[in-house]
Formats: C-alpha cells, structure tokens, sequence
C-alpha cells in the first residue's frame, strides 16, 4: 500500500494526466490533423477514444502503481507530442490567413493585379511542384504525419503498459471514478468546537446579518418566499464550519433562553458533495421536533409531515458543506429540492450556507453582499490556534523545555501556511509527543500532506480546461496581483479556451472560467484602486492553492527570480523571468526549444543583446512580455524586424517607464495570428507599416497611448479594444472605418472629428451599436474654423452612444446646443451615466434638462467652461460625490448641492468666488461645509 505522501501527490499527478487528454483541445487538434491528411476523421478519433477512455480509466488508480514514474515519462512525450502537432497546425493556419491576404489584396488592386494574377498562374504551372508541399497550405505534410503516428505511437505503447499493471477497477460506466460521498470532508454537526481563534469579526457579522429586517425574506417580495439566505464560502479547511458552527450554537443558546429576537426552529444539516434527500428530510424532521424521525412508506408522506412541523415556524437553517456543479441540470434541481419543504415557514427565517463555491450560495437564493467569503488568520491568531492544538493541556514541567517548544512551534507554524486544517492535523501529531527532539524533526518536513489531499480534491472537480488555466497561473511569483482581463487575454493567447461554437466568443468563455476560479477560491479578491478614474479588481492566490498550481504545472511552468542557481527544465514551455542577471538568464535558456510564453518582468535593459536572441531563437513564442529596465527620459528604442519571425505570437506586451519613444517595424503587420498588441507605456510610437494593419485579422486589442494611423481599420472585425481613433480627410481614416466595429468594449477616444462634415457621416459610426462601450470621449480639435458650430451640433447629434455607456467626455466642442439624446428630446443614449466632464465647449449653455437625463451621475465635471452658474436641479443628483469645476471665471455663486458629495474641486475659477467658498460663514462656504474633501487652487 502506498504511503498517504506519495498517494496524495499521485492523486493530483493522475488528474493531471487524465484530464489533459481528455480535454477538447486535444480531440480538436486530432481532428484537424486527420482531416488535413486526407483521413476520415471521425473513425480515426473513434479508433482512439477507447484508447482514451483506457488511460483516463486507470490512472485514477496510478497511486497505487510502482510504475507510476514509469507513466509519467510517457505522459510528458505524449504531451510533446500533441503540442508538436498544435505546432504544426498553427503552422498550417498561418500559411492559409497568408494565402488569403494576400488573395484579398489582389482583389482590391482591381484589373491591372487581376492580369499579374494570371500570369502568376501561368508561372507556377509551369514550375515543378515539391511532392512534400502541399498546395493548399504551403508547407509539409510530412510533419504533421509524423507527429500524429507519434501520438498513436505513445499511446499505444502508453495502453499496453497499463493492461499489464495489476489495477483494481475504479471507474463506473461513465469512465469516472466512484468517489465515496465525504472522502475528504468529515461529516460535522452543530456541536461548538471547544475553542475559536480570531473569527470574532466574521461571527459578529454573520449573527448582525441574520437579524438585520432587511434580510428577511428574498428580494422578489411576490415569490412568497419566507427565508434569506446568506452564506461563507472558501477553500477546504479554511474553517467555514467551525463559524457555522459558533453562529449555530449563539442561536440556540439565544432559543433556549428565550431571548428577543430568537428563532423559533434551529436546524443543522450537513449536506456533502453526495447526498441523499430523504436522509436531509429526516434531520430536518429531527431537528424540528428534536426527536428520532419516525418511518413514513413515501418521500411525500416525510415531506408532507416535514411541511407541517415548519408551518408558520421562524427558522435558522445551516446547510453546511454544499457542492455545486453549474453543469449537472440534475445536481442543481437536488439541491433546490431541500428548500422545497421550508416554504411553509414564518418571513424572516434564515438558512445559513457554507461551501467551497460562492455559486452554491447564489444557486440557493443568497445575492453578493450576503455571501460571506472566509478571510485568512491573522498569524497572531494562527500561531494561538495551532499550539492549542500541538500542545493543549499538556504539561511541561521544564519551563526551558516549554520555551524550546514554542520557538519550534514558530517555525513549524510558518511552514503550514495559516491553514486551519493543517494546524489541527500537524498540531494533533505534536500533542501526542511533547518532546523537543520531535518538534525539532517535525520542523524539517513536509507537514501539508493531508491539507493538500483536501484541495487536490477541491481542484479535480473543476472543469479540465479550468484547471489547465489554473495551473497556467503559476508562472507568476506568488502573491503577484492578478488582473481578470489580463489573465482571460493570456489563456486566449495559450490556446486554453476553445469552443466548438462559432457563435460563442473566447473571451466570454474566459471569463466563465474566471468566474468558477473565484466561486471555488482558488482565486481569491484581494483589493481594489483606481486606476485612470475606474476601479480595477485585483486578484491573488491563497498560498497552499499556489501549491497546487504549481504542482500540476509542474514541468511546463518555471520562474527565473533574484538570485537564482540551479538549472531551467529542457522541456518548461511557460517561463517567467525575475532576475536581474541578464547575461545569467541568457546561458540558462539558450537551448529551450518549446518556449510559448516568456516574460521579462521589469529587467531588461533596452538593445540588449538578449532581447535580440530570443526574437531570433524563440520561434515557438505565444506570448512575448517585456519589461525594459530603462533610466531617464528620452530614450528610443527600436522593436527588431525579425520579430515578424514569430509566426505563432498571440500576444505582445513592451512596458517600461514614460518617456521614451519606441519604434515598431513593418514586419509587425506579418503576426497574422496575434490577438494583443500592448505597446501603452511608450509616450510615442513611430509606426511605418500601419497600411498593412488590417492583415491582422485575429487582432482583438491595440492598446497604445498614442493614435497608430492605422488606415482601413474597419476590417479588423474582431477588434475589441482600440483606444484611440483620428478621423482624417483621406481614405481608410473616415469615420465609417467604426461601422463594423460593434465588438469594441471599455474606452474609446474619438479625435480629430472637426474632418467630419455632416450627422450623415457621423451617424455611419454607429456608436449606438457599440453596447460593450462603457467610456466615449469625443474631441475636436483646437482650430475653431475646420467646421462650423452648426456642422458640429449635427456631428454631435450623429454621435449617439450606445445605452451601455457609462462616462462620456465631449472636448473643444464648438456647437450652441446640446444633441437630444443629452436633454431627452429623443429615445437612445445613454440611461445610466455615472460620469459626464464638459471640457471648453465654451458656447454652451447650463442646461437642467442634463440633470434630468443622467439622474445618476456620480461625477460632474465643468471644465474652461462659460456657463454663468450652476443648474439649481444639480442640488438633486443624489448620487453625485464628486464635483470639479476648472477654469469656468463667470460662476459667482453655488446652488444648493448634493448630500451626496464626497469631494469638491475649485481651480482657477473666478478669484472672488473661489475666496467666498473658503470664508466661513459666506454663503457659498456654507453649501461646501457638509463635502468631507474640498480643493481649492488659486492662479497665483
């Protein structure tokens, strides 16, 4: 029998494995690789989905193999395999979008390119075709033929090792593993544990949320539903019940003594990842009566009986240990079926939820602010938790020996990560020997065996490709904050997401997979700023979670950091690069052969030799990120030509310091598979080759801080983020190069819109299309005689965003008077306007119809503005914090303004008015006195 170290560490190992060939990634990459050969696809794959099915069998069983290292050596040229033949097909891919370029481009030309074509056709039929190029795709068959028989090959030989292992059998017909109901959880009660540490905050918030009247009942008052729910959620053993259970036993003390307030009924259920529903009807009829359930002949007789014990009873329910599975229709009408009995009780019961999965907590009812997630122990708390646990009562009569042992409890305690269920289980070992030779042995080993057995288990019930985006995360150092957009964008570039759907986009998918990582904490929220006046979540990874990731990454994810010795895996494919030590870096992965992904994190310094290598050498590359370690201002830097080389390049991000200019060579328009070009640090961008931007065609993102002038955008129809665009009178920069463009989402600036003449031209924009846009920006240019006030006004009126947006910005317009979708003189633009800055449309007029509008704007800036004083209805913007008026020096006086306000901004406004608002008692000061921030600037 394996040792439970060794079994735990093969269990994630075989999920690992089994997963990955079973995913739709590589039955894709089969297809297309058979259909390509001429193969009939769908037998082929037939042929191996037994073979498949075998493996995904038996290595749920590997544990328990002495040939596991055996396994996985084969496992890991398998996967070389598969990725060869991804290779090859990306290579097929890019051949195809070549050809069709530059077919499209031909069309274009018009008859003269029609002639050359002819011509071309006469030279190439007459000109000896290679028999191992293929005529569609350009390149060699052979390669992809090789690397498919090499798959069959390894699996074969993989299949025919396995049916020789001594294995017991383990899957049931589906071909998953029968996993025993609670095999990683106990089955807990509402019995208090002896002891609590540092939940104090949390137990109080849970019983003030269970009392609040607010909570009582669900939201929608007309489904007649009596309870609320509200839940914790968080990884396993991270002490969720142990404050179900503390909140458990307050209201049953509070019941018992009869206090205001308490429950008539308080309940525990423990539900588990399998349960049955009669035995959940029959601790519910327990805890209602508090007597043995009696035996009824019918489900509906137990519930029936049930309805009637709770009927017009106010109730606490835990339901402790949910499991969710968003895709098993059958799993999710169980679990709904446990509330069906307590519909019958009082309005303002409570059912309390713990779980690993926030979407449990939603599934049954429960909205965001109710779901509870479950903060780590402070280390303070943690190092009390854990030597109550390896000590406890024991005595120690040797206060120096006492004293030995609570250093190396220290220790131990820091190794085992706050885990709450590593400190009972490591602690539960100390206690039975309190001797200070054992401790100081216990502190030189693994201790999170069992803790991590439990996450494996959390981990393998994620979806495949989840998992595989998961493992992916840990390329970066730990604690790194993570961005949500940032992480979808680099599985994208992976080729992690996929769809058989061609309706379905990628990047929604991500975001689903996103999604279920938070709901089961293995992403976890860790803070919010602003960023550019938006706020931006920012995501980390519990460390013991990081451990997993790192285990099932194993191999294909490595991190060069600060002071690094040892040597980079020949096979990683996922590098991130830490270290400051260029030339070090440089010798460690010159011979890396199957690198996809490699970032330099704030390191290298500009024309390095280094960077020029890997352009040359990394040929495999899908993500490129370089952070360039660059002092001063002024500086240019020059992307390579060869980076146009990189046929398989996804992604490509070039950060450093503002300041510096950076230069991009035409060969860029050549990435024809590239999805994301970030290139927003540099101050300014010379870029030659923008006419051949549109060659581009998976382009989903151009973010740079200054305008490419990339002619004929328009037929980027994938694009999602662009953030500036220049009108411009001349071909392929007219405002129409938008019309097709409805993907585009976040921010857009529109400049330059004095070359537009006419509503008719602005109106082929369509912006009101645009329903992913949630910030627009509109400009002019300076020169107040490229168009008329009257051209203008219709401009604007042609510029009707898109209901969606959420902060608009209009600059140098020139026009006397507002577009109706900005007054309400027409349906269209935006409803729920959070920000609205007016910025020298110095011949406009105050308008309260605006005020009107956009009820629920949060931010209202009046910048270089003539308006001689402020619409009285502003005083109604009861969710305006924030009022910034610059440069408006014909305002004298203030309106009555929002309770609401959080801050007030006055610049270079009229002196005597700016005087007034900081002068106590004058009657502009004492509409200011209630906003807790005010800045005043004087133009001294």
């Amino acid at each position: 029998m394996a040792d439970p170290v060794t079994a735990t560490v093969a269990v994630g190992w075989g999920i690992k494995v089994v997963g990955w060939l079973a995913s739709p990634i590589i039955s894709q990459i089969l297809k297309k690789g058979f259909s390509y050969l001429g193969f009939d696809a769908p037998k082929k794959l037939k042929q191996l989905e037994t073979r498949l099915l075998l493996l995904e069998r038996v290595m749920e069983a590997v544990e328990e193999s002495p040939h596991r290292p055996r396994l996985e050596k084969l496992f890991r040229e398998l996967k070389s395999a598969f990725c060869e033949a991804e290779d090859i097909l990306g290579d097929i891919e890019y051949y195809r979008l070549e050809r069709q370029i530059k077919d499209n481009e031909v069309k274009l030309d018009g008859d003269a390119s029609s002639r050359m074509r002819g011509m071309k056709r006469k030279l190439q039929s007459a000109t000896p075709r290679c028999p191992l190029k293929d005529q569609e795709s350009g390149m060699s068959k052979k390669q992809l033929k090789n690397g498919l028989e090499k798959i069959e090959m390894i699996i074969n030989d993989a299949c025919q090792i396995l049916e020789h292992l001594n294995l017991p059998s383990v899957a049931n017909s589906n071909g998953r593993q029968n996993f025993p109901a609670n095999s990683c959880s106990a089955v807990t009660t509402g019995a208090p544990p002896l002891k609590v540490f540092g939940r104090d905050k949390e137990r109080d918030k849970v019983i003030a949320m269970l009392h609040k009247k607010e909570c009582d009942g669900q939201q929608k008052s007309k489904s007649g539903i009596p309870y609320s729910v509200l839940g914790i959620h968080g990884i396993a053993g991270s002490g969720k019940s142990t404050l179900a259970q503390v909140v458990y036993a307050h209201e049953k003390k509070d019941k018992q003594e009869n206090k205001v307030g308490h429950f008539d009924l308080v309940m525990w259920v423990h539900v588990s990842q399998k349960f049955d529903l009669d035995v959940i009807f029959r601790e519910l009829m327990e805890g209602a009566t508090g007597s043995p359930c009696p035996t009824f002949n019918s489900r509906n007789a137990l519930q029936e009986k049930l309805e009637e014990k709770l009927h017009g009873k106010r109730f606490f329910l835990v339901l402790d240990d949910v499991w969710y599975n968003n895709r098993d229709a059958r799993k999710q009408e169980e679990l709904q079926q446990i509330l069906s009995p307590l519909k019958v009780g009082k309005t303002g019961s409570k059912i309390l939820v713990t779980s690993r999965s926030r979407d449990a907590l939603l599934a049954l009812g429960s909205v965001e602010e109710r779901c509870i997630p479950i903060p780590d122990l402070d280390d303070e708390a943690f190092f009390e938790m854990f030597m109550h646990y390896a000590l406890g009562d024991a005595t120690i009569e040797d206060d120096h020996d006492r004293a030995k042992l609570e250093m190396l409890g220290e220790d131990i305690a820091k190794k085992l990560k706050r885990s709450p269920l590593a400190a009972r289980t490591v602690g539960a070992q100390l206690c039975l020997r309190p001797n200070v030779e054992f401790w100081r042995r216990t502190k030189d080993r693994a201790l999170l065996n069992d803790t991590m057995g439990a996450l494996w288990w959390s981990y393998q019930h994620l979806d495949e490709q989840v998992r595989r985006c998961f493992a992916y995360c840990s390329i970066f150092p730990r604690r790194r904050r993570l961005k949500r957009k940032e992480l979808v964008e680099l599985w994208m570039a992976e080729g992690f997401i996929k769809t058989s759907n061609d309706e379905e986009e990628l990047d929604g998918i991500g975001q689903e997979y996103f999604d279920e990582l938070l709901s089961a904490s293995f992403l976890q929220l860790g803070e919010r700023q602003a960023e550019y006046e938006c706020e931006v979540d920012y995501f980390t990874i519990h460390d013991l979670l990081r451990d997993i990731a790192e285990e099932a990454a194993r191999g294909d994810c490595f991190r060069i950091e600060k002071d690094f010795t040892g040597e980079v895996p020949p096979d990683v494919r996922h590098l991130f690069v830490g270290s400051p030590d260029i030339k070090m870096v440089a010798n460690k992965i010159s011979e890396l052969q199957n690198l996809r992904t490699l970032i330099f994190d704030d390191c290298l310094p500009p024309d390095d030799e280094v960077f020029q290598g890997t352009l040359r050498r990394f040929r495999k590359l899908r993500v490129l990120i370089l952070r360039f370690r660059i002092d001063g201002c002024g500086h240019t830097f020059s992307v390579p030509e060869c980076i146009g080389q990189l046929k398989h390049l996804r992604y490509l991000r070039l950060d450093r310091f503002w300041g510096s200019t950076l230069i991009l060579p035409s060969s860029i328009t050549k990435l024809y598979h590239i999805q994301l070009l970030n290139v927003s640090d540099f101050d300014d961008v010379v870029f030659s080759g923008g006419k051949n931007m549109h060659h581009l065609v998976n382009l989903r993102c151009v973010s740079s801080r200054v305008d490419l002038d990339i002619p004929n955008i328009g037929r980027l129809k994938r694009l999602q983020v662009l953030l500036n665009f220049s009108v411009m009178k001349k071909q392929g920069f007219e405002l129409r190069q938008l019309k097709d463009l409805n993907k585009l989402e976040g921010r857009l600036q529109i400049s330059n819109l004095e070359n537009v003449e006419s509503k008719e031209e602005a109106v082929q924009a369509s912006l009101a299309d645009k329903e992913r846009l949630t910030t627009l920006e509109l400009c002019w240019g300076h020169d107040t005689s490229c168009s008329p006030e009257e051209v203008e006004a219709e401009v604007l009126e042609g510029l009707c965003p898109s209901k969606y947006v959420e902060r608009l910005e209009i600059t140098n317009y020139h026009g006397l008077t507002y577009p109706n979708w900005m007054v309400g003189k027409q349906n269209g633009g935006p409803k729920r306007l959070h920000y609205l800055c007016l910025d020298r449309c110095t011949r406009l007029e105050p308008a309260p119809e605006l005020f009107e509008v956009f009820v629920h704007l949060r931010c209202f800036k009046l910048w270089g503005s003539n308006w001689p004083s402020l619409p009285d209805n502003i005083g109604q913007l009861t969710s305006l914090q924030v009022l910034d008026l610059l440069r408006c020096p014909n305002i004298r006086s203030l309106p009555a303004l929002p309770r609401s306000l959080e801050l007030f901004c006055l610049t270079f406004c009229n002196e005597e008015f700016m005087w007034s608002c900081e002068t106590v008692e004058d009657p502009n000061w004492q509409k200011i006195q209630h906003i807790p921030e005010k800045v005043i600037t004087h133009d001294f």
